[in-house]
């Protein structure tokens, strides 16, 4: 009698310890796989300032006797980001040519642009196990 109570309590001991171990592990993963995530994130958000800062380089250094710029398209060197920003509306002086200018009085105010920009991660690159979107809009002074 006293055997079949000792396997008992052995068997019980393991079954618990077995599912211990098997949750820790189970959240174990879950937080690695969230640092990993929350990594990218980092990334992308850094790839976005670097982003919105050469958006502000083309502007300076595009023609504007041909107009404004509209759109800039910008790969991350290792193929991982892209950003596309959309530059909407250009706050410029009256005497400034612009389709998408909105007309402004004040000098304070001249030289403003509002971007929309979002960075995604690449699909092709094989670092990039999810899909990761941020979306920002913004007023630079150009």
């Amino acid at each position: 009698m006293r055997r079949g109570f000792g396997l008992i309590q052995v068997i019980f001991f393991m079954v618990l310890l077995s599912t211990i171990l098997t949750i820790t592990m189970r959240y174990a993963s879950i937080s690695a796989r969230q640092t990993g995530e929350l990594f990218v994130k980092e990334q992308a958000e850094l790839f976005m300032q670097s982003a919105i800062e050469l958006a502000i380089l083309g502007i300076e250094g595009h023609d504007k006797s041909t107009g404004c710029l509209h759109n800039v398209h910008i790969i991350s060197h290792d193929r991982r980001f892209i950003a596309d920003i959309n530059l909407s509306t250009y706050f410029l002086l009256n005497s400034e040519t612009c389709d998408r200018k909105s007309a402004i009085d004040t000098e304070e105010s001249n030289g403003m642009v509002t971007m929309d920009i979002v960075v995604e991660t690449n699909a092709t690159h094989p670092k990039n196990s999810r899909q990761l979107r941020i979306t920002r809009r913004t007023l630079q002074r150009i």
